[in-house]
């Protein structure tokens, strides 16, 4: 059986809140989340040039827990087409060339205008925001997506959040869409 593939940019691992979120949607198997060492790398790079506080040795424990809680989340083997691909900024190259590895449906980023319909198109892959990403998935299983926020919101401790500062937080992140969709499922959360 296919399963809808998606492959999570940087982009969308940087921000905790909507990580620990897209990690909590992986779980479901309503789809399947792939990534790759480098994009581990650049994510994790960008928290720590923004965020002095944090140390390298933390997120490589949040790094171990995504590889060890999402089965097969791994692409390897497509950095030899990394220079025959070619993109806006080509930075995003190894992002691609994981995808088609992969075989994925979709990449999910914020960078929606570095992932040109016309590059990807010949791949049969679509680059997807993350808020029209989950909508999606909200649209196939909403139960499923709410469980996977209630999950998110439940191990939210310091400080707890109400449901509404919950969905306020995913607003925050730019999922506007998918927010007010769940705030319609309130009890749920």
């Amino acid at each position: 059986m296919t399963q809808f593939t998606v492959v999570y940019d940087a982009c969308v691992l940087y921000p905790a809140a909507l990580r620990d979120f897209l990690m909590h949607l992986a779980v479901t198997n309503l789809f399947r989340a792939r990534w790759t060492d480098m994009i581990h790398d650049e994510w994790i790079r960008n928290v720590l040039k923004d965020r002095p506080d944090l140390v390298a040795r933390q997120l490589d424990q949040t790094r171990q827990l995504m590889d060890a809680n999402v089965l097969d989340c791994l692409v390897t083997g497509y950095e030899s087409l990394i220079p025959s691909l070619s993109l806006p900024d080509e930075d995003d190259r190894h992002v691609l060339a994981a995808a088609i590895r992969c075989g994925a449906d979709s990449i999910v980023t914020f960078n929606i205008k570095d992932f040109p319909k016309s590059a990807l198109e010949p791949y049969g892959i679509e680059a997807l925001h993350p808020d029209e990403f989950v909508l999606s998935q909200m649209g196939l299983a909403p139960n499923l997506v709410c469980a996977a926020a209630k999950r998110q919101r439940a191990n939210l401790r310091n400080p707890p959040k109400s449901v509404d500062e919950y969905l306020d937080c995913l607003t925050q992140q730019g999922l506007v869409l998918t927010s007010n969709e769940l705030r319609k499922y309130g009890d749920l959360i």
